[in-house]
């Protein structure tokens, strides 16, 4: 659904992706409304489906994960099915998309070390050829979706 967005519904997304714990009645300061327009304005972008959830964010070196990588998988003929219903039991993965291209699946896994890393692209090569990328630094994370200008 391409839902059009006003300028008020802009400033309040915007504060929420800086900070989704923000309370109802500071945003109102911020943006120029009460906290109950604030709330009803949420509560419509939410039902709508412009604002899917709100979630902590974590880190992955202080929860003992001391690798981040991203690992694409070249599944073998027949094998991406099984794939598609297995890889959402695996601890390791954070995020997993189906991609175009010479791969079908990127993952964003966080791993314990170099062993688990290992171990965990033994299961994966069954399904197809791996490659894999080990993340050193995060230059943009969780970016705030923003006004698309035309």
């Amino acid at each position: 659904m391409n839902a059009k967005i006003d300028v008020l519904n802009w400033k309040i997304l915007k504060l929420l992706q800086e900070n989704a714990r923000e309370s109802f009645a500071n945003i109102g300061r911020k943006v120029g409304l009460t906290p109950p327009a604030v709330a009803e304005r949420v509560k419509k972008m939410e039902d709508i489906g412009v604002i899917t959830g709100y979630k902590a964010v974590v880190s992955h070196s202080h929860t003992g994960y001391q690798l981040k990588a991203i690992i694409t998988l070249r599944a073998f003929m027949g094998k991406l099915r099984p794939f598609l219903e297995i890889v959402n039991t695996y601890e390791e993965v954070v995020n997993c998309y189906r991609i175009t291209g010479n791969e079908n699946i990127i993952m964003l896994v966080v791993l314990k070390d170099q062993f688990h890393l290992e171990k965990f692209i033994d299961k994966l090569i069954q399904y197809g050829e791996t490659r894999t990328h080990i993340i050193l630094s995060d230059v943009v994370s969780n970016a705030p979706i923003r006004k698309r200008e035309a």
